[in-house]
């Protein structure tokens, strides 16, 4: 519910359990009065009478810090969210209000330039108590160098102090949680790689340095993003903290002409009560409510020949991986890299989407019809975003890469990016993979994206440009093929976010499938975005990429708790291995509605001996807990696990053995799952409400 006290210039933004208040002060510059636990309107117009009155600062604007629109100007010298440059060269703004337009979930805030032709809009749309807002740019005369354009800044109460949550990684170690005390000055997490990045993800919570997993405020935000991004965690000395978070990073700048108008990604801000839990289960609802396109279905047990075949590919030897992927319960079966073109190594044939003539003499007809026939779905790998200079694409096109004149072209992993910013090479990135699916009984793609922008130079129509037509292709394609879903996926987890949730049903969380890594590499994925997205794939051992050796019982535990896949060479398991295999799959199938669609609660965190993680049934009545302990030490016997929001009175059954616990026990003196009494032991639990 949004309500405007027009004598107050105020507006109350209100969820179910949160309020955003905003007020307009004499100066047209909207003031955060309130962004916390709900308020009534009454409640939020009092606010406006135990103003204090700001103190008088010599060389500064003492309330600098409490706007959720910065312009650069005046005595604004912390970050400015919003930074133009004028035809003749002035860069400060002077923003008046024009005008609101508003529905019950929707505000528009409307402001011009006092003097020159550039208007501006700040949208805000509630979803529960999440809020969503950007901003459209609009030219109404002569161009404007648009410097920073950010979708949203939130400003913070005054707090007792400063904590900032976010994730930080590299290639086969994704977001992993990092908290630490928020310093004074400006915080940047970005990516400059013109894709999300596997570095750092575009999400930052903060708290007052005591919030733990189920007690404490949280205050989030999340930008919806797939390219560059600047996320900046802003503390002064004045003790006001803001988030602000846009597209883009220095000193790419946009140009707008005449007439034109820049829309902004979306930024969501939150605000929860319940500790960290509590705000990574609002965000993993937001997403299945209100991102993902297909959030109700149940994603599949998928394999993917990867890791068994390399680029090695043949239709017989797929075959026969699609056989063994069958026997164990598999429902959708991925071919990966080298099928197409001249893809027999990873110098050649991207670009060329068609299947490699030897391989495949009679095209991917015959392997589809068998991986049917099998009761199986058929997915098909591409990166259609990259180039091999030695392909009929490149060889016909070679100025359709990013690349600067005078400049040597990087070839990372002997591939270039795709400028998808030309119209021509949208055009054709879409009719290609049309014509692909179209010919074919596709039901699923892996997009892949393997590589950073390199020799992009300043050009910001191509930063801005080439994600804008990755999503109008992902759209398009959507709609011209409802049945097909898509994976996203970029060298692992480099590009997972809100924007590119919109358009895909699940990410491939990191290239790197060793269980025990995957445990930190999950935890934190987890902050953010729920198990109904993440893939995780039970691979060989020893691990293809640590060597390390794991139990098959903990690689299948660990891996169920998001969307369970799986990517070894499965035609050289054991037959006891195959057998116990379809096992564990059949119970990931019996608990996964609650690993995809439950809350989540993680019990322990991965940095002890024992972790833990608990899903929970909407209606409480059912719950899946996975059990990892990573080494046993000096022989100590193992905790109980205190479980989480199950029913006090209730009885809970085990329905592997049948014992019956009571719901007050388990709250409080904890499950103890039978362990085997090694090292990497795990365990599934699934207690079903008697």
């Amino acid at each position: 519910m949004i309500y405007h006290d027009s004598e107050h210039r105020l507006w109350v933004l209100s969820g179910p359990s949160s309020s955003y208040v905003l007020h307009l002060d004499e100066a047209d510059r909207p003031r955060v009065m309130h962004w916390g636990p709900r308020l009534t309107p009454e409640q939020a117009a009092s606010l406006l009478l135990r103003l204090p009155r700001p103190g008088f600062r010599p060389v500064e604007d003492p309330l600098e810090g409490s706007f959720d629109l910065v312009a650069t100007g005046g005595l604004c010298y912390g970050h400015a969210g919003l930074q133009v440059r004028f035809a003749d060269g002035t860069r400060d703004l002077e923003l008046v209000f024009t005008g609101q337009r508003r529905t019950d979930r929707e505000l528009v805030l409307e402001y011009a330039d006092r003097h020159y032709p550039l208007a501006l809009e700040c949208h805000y749309r509630l979803y529960d108590d999440v809020i969503e807002r950007h901003l459209v740019l609009r030219n109404e005369g002569e161009p404007v160098t648009v410097a920073r354009a950010d979708s949203a800044t939130w400003v913070l109460p005054r707090l007792n102090g400063y904590r900032l949550s976010s994730v930080r990684g590299q290639w086969a170690a994704e977001t992993r949680l990092h908290r630490a005390e928020l310093p004074y000055g400006e915080t940047v997490l970005t990516s400059r790689r013109g894709v999300t990045s596997h570095q750092a993800n575009p999400w930052a919570m903060i708290d007052d340095g005591t919030a733990g997993e189920e007690h404490g405020a949280v205050y989030s935000c999340a930008l919806a993003w797939s390219g560059s991004w600047r996320l900046t965690a802003q503390r002064l000395p004045t003790e006001r903290v803001t988030l602000s978070a846009g597209f883009g990073h220095d000193p790419v700048t946009w140009e707008l002409g005449p007439g034109e108008e820049l829309v902004t990604p979306v930024c969501a801000g939150l605000y929860t009560e319940g500790g960290f839990g509590a705000a990574s289960r609002a965000w993993h609802d937001h997403q299945l409510r209100h991102v993902l396109p297909h959030a109700g279905e149940v994603r599949p047990v998928l394999y993917n020949s990867w890791e068994a075949t390399g680029f090695d590919v043949s239709l017989d030897g797929q075959i026969r991986l699609a056989e063994s992927a069958a026997r164990i319960g598999v429902e959708l079966f991925v071919v990966d890299d080298g099928w197409f073109g001249a893809r027999t190594h990873d110098a050649a044939g991207l670009g060329d989407w068609y299947p490699n003539p030897h391989r495949f003499p009679d095209g991917l007809g015959p392997l589809i019809d068998r991986v049917h026939e099998l009761g199986m779905r058929f997915g098909l790998w591409v990166e259609p975003e990259m180039v091999n200079p030695d392909s009929d694409l490149y060889r016909a096109h070679p100025d359709w890469v990013i690349h600067r004149p005078h400049r040597a072209r990087t070839e990372h992993r002997n591939q270039l990016v795709l400028d998808l910013s030309r119209p021509e090479v949208g055009d054709w990135l879409f009719r290609t993979l049309d014509e692909l699916l179209a010919k074919n009984a596709i039901d699923f793609l892996k997009w892949d994206m393997n590589r950073p922008f390199t020799e992009a130079g300043p050009d910001d129509r191509l930063w801005l440009g080439h994600v804008r037509t990755l999503y109008d292709v992902l759209d398009r394609l959507r709609a011209a093929h409802p049945h097909v879903r898509i994976e996203s996926c970029s060298s692992g987890g480099g590009r997972v976010d809100l924007g590119i949730l919109r358009r895909t049903d699940q990410v491939w969380t990191s290239d790197n499938t060793d269980a025990l890594d995957r445990l930190d590499i999950q935890h934190g994925f987890s902050q953010l975005y729920p198990a109904r997205v993440m893939g995780a794939w039970v691979t060989d051992s020893p691990n293809p990429y640590t060597g390390r050796e794991i139990p098959l019982d903990f690689r299948f535990h660990v891996a169920m708790a998001g969307v369970l896949a799986i990517g070894g060479a499965l035609t050289e398991w054991s037959r006891a291995d195959v057998n116990r295999a379809a096992e564990l799959v059949a119970d990931y199938k019996r608990i996964r509605p609650l690993v995809q669609h439950g809350r989540q609660y993680r019990l322990l965190p991965p940095d002890g001996e024992l972790s833990a993680v608990q899903y929970l049934a909407a209606d409480g009545g059912e719950a899946a807990v996975l059990v990892h302990r990573r080494a046993r030490r000096f022989g100590h016997a193992d905790p109980g696990i205190p479980l989480r929001a199950l029913d006090p009175d209730a009885r809970y059954r085990d329905t592997a053995t049948g014992e019956v616990h009571h719901g007050a026990v388990l709250l409080t003196h904890g499950l103890f799952p039978a362990l085997a009494p090694g090292d990497y032991a795990s365990a599934l639990v699934h207690l079903v409400r008697d």
